[in-house]
């Protein structure tokens, strides 16, 4: 069965009805034990270094989870009433480290241009075609090789993303003073958490907890938004051939994680329907593939086949789909001389 993308959007807009009981129960539940969580690391870490240590990744699957959040917010779906999408984003995103206005806009521009070859812009993981790519100086071809290592882009990547490139309105200098407020304002917010955190528990204890819980969160929600575009049979055009509705549907996977970290990424994995229409609450995500069975099998990644998307690293404009720099070196040997 093909399934015609414009009319599914049509039909998903009944979901997009945000509850406000529902989201202050996300809220709770996703907070509160974030907070109780960490609590606990940096009280454990008086009695042994390890015991608080093991108490990180629990906290940074909360801390995720909690960034979800932020992100449905950034897009109005969290409640129906803006102010409350807003200020629940800004201190989310102190938490985060994610100046919420600056990084509302970033996202916004990826969705409206999410597989358009030609606008390759702000808020997405950078794509080079096959073409592109041969035409660059070798330096250049290292630089980029060096920059889609998987160490890269979900080590190093996310805690400079994080930690470093957001204090300060990269890519939109320029744009006014918003940008400039948003990511102030955030980090004066996180100044002010820090050093109250550090008069509590300490500076070491405190460092030894938020740091590799962010940088453990940070790597985890790269990966995501990774894999929700860059796997092979993704969907890239140029100019008239570029469709919204199809980009939304056949540019980002389902990527069908098992229940417990679908909870913990609340629903994410769900992309194609997101961008179908991002005013959906995550939670009803579930229910759109429960009364859309044919959405199921659209873009389907599981977790272990996820895992090759890794190599995947240039657009073939050719066969349409993406391929490894490996690939590429075999295509280049099967050439005639």
């Amino acid at each position: 069965m093909t399934l015609d993308p414009t009319a599914v959007a049509k039909r998903l807009r009944s979901y997009s009805r945000p509850s406000g009981a529902r989201g202050a129960l996300e809220l709770i539940i996703t907070a509160a034990p974030l907070a109780a969580i960490s609590v606990l690391a940096w009280i454990a870490l008086k009695h042994h270094v390890w015991w608080g240590l093991l108490l990180v990744a629990p906290a940074a699957a909360f801390l995720v989870r909690l960034f979800m959040i932020q992100h449905d917010c950034s897009h109005g779906a969290f409640f129906r009433w803006k102010p409350l999408n807003d200020w629940v984003g800004r201190i989310i995103g102190v938490l985060t480290l994610t100046p919420f206005d600056y990084w509302r806009h970033a996202h916004g521009v990826h969705h409206a241009g999410s597989g358009a070859l030609d606008r390759r812009t702000l808020g997405a993981v950078e794509i080079l075609t096959v073409e592109e790519y041969r035409a660059l100086p070798r330096i250049r071809q290292f630089g980029y090789w060096l920059y889609r290592h998987p160490l890269v882009l979900f080590g190093l990547g996310p805690t400079y993303m994080f930690l470093l490139q957001h204090r300060m309105p990269i890519g939109m200098m320029r744009q006014g003073w918003r940008p400039w407020l948003s990511v102030q304002a955030t980090n004066l917010g996180i100044a002010a958490l820090a050093v109250g955190m550090m008069m509590i528990f300490g500076v070491l204890p405190f460092l030894l907890v938020y740091l590799p819980m962010m940088v453990l969160a940070a790597s985890a929600g790269v990966w995501l938004f990774f894999v929700q575009h860059q796997f092979e049979e993704t969907y890239w055009a140029r100019g008239d051939d570029w469709n919204f509705h199809d980009a939304a549907l056949h540019g980002s996977s389902h990527y069908d994680l098992p229940p417990i970290l679908r909870w913990f990424t609340a629903n994410i994995g769900i992309h194609h329907v997101h961008h179908l229409n991002s005013r959906i609450p995550y939670y009803r995500l579930p229910q759109v593939l429960r009364d859309e069975p044919t959405l199921r099998g659209v873009g389907r990644l599981t977790l272990l086949t996820s895992i090759r998307c890794a190599g995947l690293t240039l657009w073939d404009e050719s066969s349409r789909r993406l391929i490894s720099f490996r690939e590429l070196r075999r295509m280049r040997r099967a050439q005639p001389a």
